[in-house]
């Protein structure tokens, strides 16, 4: 009778296991650098901020929207004014001047100052960033759009907002605050505290001071929307002070 002979022991050769150990260590590292990649991708991603953070500048059009009757600001639901829709663009008033037109916004006292030259034209309250910080400087305006929506904010903060039919704005911009960042000043009919922050980064006024501000304000409008170039140069505006914390 034959007698088994006894089983060799497996013993794995010190190569497989150090080639092993090696496509483990750069698998790992791999999935390491892709993870940090990725997160560094959305950080860099969500520093580009936009005063309105989901419309921004989308809609450039500046025409009415008919069938947006209600608007959402801060966890309410609100009718938006049907007297919005009532007046057609206008042409700039008091436009006719050898002076230069500038905008003046002091965060401190929430103010807005409206100049030709060294004459005083407008002084009216305003509200700037509550939420986001209105951005301060020397500007241009580079468009103004009779009528556009505007979103952001945050529904987990309770901050978020959809508003259509925002009336008279009048996105500015520098070298440091891009275009695409949407900081402008336009109409508010959401809230009636002016002269207090109440914004994410824009400058709010009354519908009645902001028409006029419009209406005087370079570039010359030409319809609901009127861009500003070499030709039609676009408002100089300045900002400076420090918002109120309330």
């Amino acid at each position: 009778m034959r007698k088994k002979l006894p089983k060799k022991s497996k013993l794995k050769s010190p190569f497989i296991i150090e080639q092993k150990s090696f496509i483990g260590i750069i698998t790992l590292t791999l999935a390491v650098f892709f993870i940090v990649t990725l997160v560094l991708f959305k950080q860099k991603n969500s520093s580009i901020f936009c005063a309105n953070s989901i419309s921004c500048i989308k809609n450039l059009s500046g025409l009415y929207e008919e069938g947006a009757t209600s608007a959402k600001f801060i966890g309410k639901t609100l009718e938006v004014p049907k007297q919005l829709a009532q007046k057609a663009p206008a042409t700039n008033v008091l436009g006719n001047t050898t002076e230069q037109k500038r905008i003046e916004i002091n965060l401190s006292n929430q103010h807005l100052y409206a100049y030709e030259g060294s004459n005083l034209i407008y002084d009216f309250p305003v509200s700037t960033g509550k939420w986001y910080p209105t951005p301060t400087g020397s500007f241009r305006t580079w468009i103004k759009l009779r009528y556009t929506r505007m979103q952001g904010g945050s529904k987990v903060l309770g901050t978020y907002y959809n508003l259509p039919n925002v009336p008279y704005t009048m996105y500015f911009y520098n070298d440091v605050v891009p275009k695409t960042q949407g900081f402008g000043i336009h109409g508010a009919y959401w809230h009636n505290n002016f002269g207090h922050p109440m914004s994410h980064g824009c400058v709010n006024m009354r519908i009645e001071d902001v028409e006029n501000l419009y209406n005087w304000a370079d570039p010359l409008t030409k319809g609901y929307t009127t861009y500003a170039d070499i030709n039609n140069p676009g408002a100089l505006v300045i900002i400076y002070g420090v918002t109120p914390k309330e």
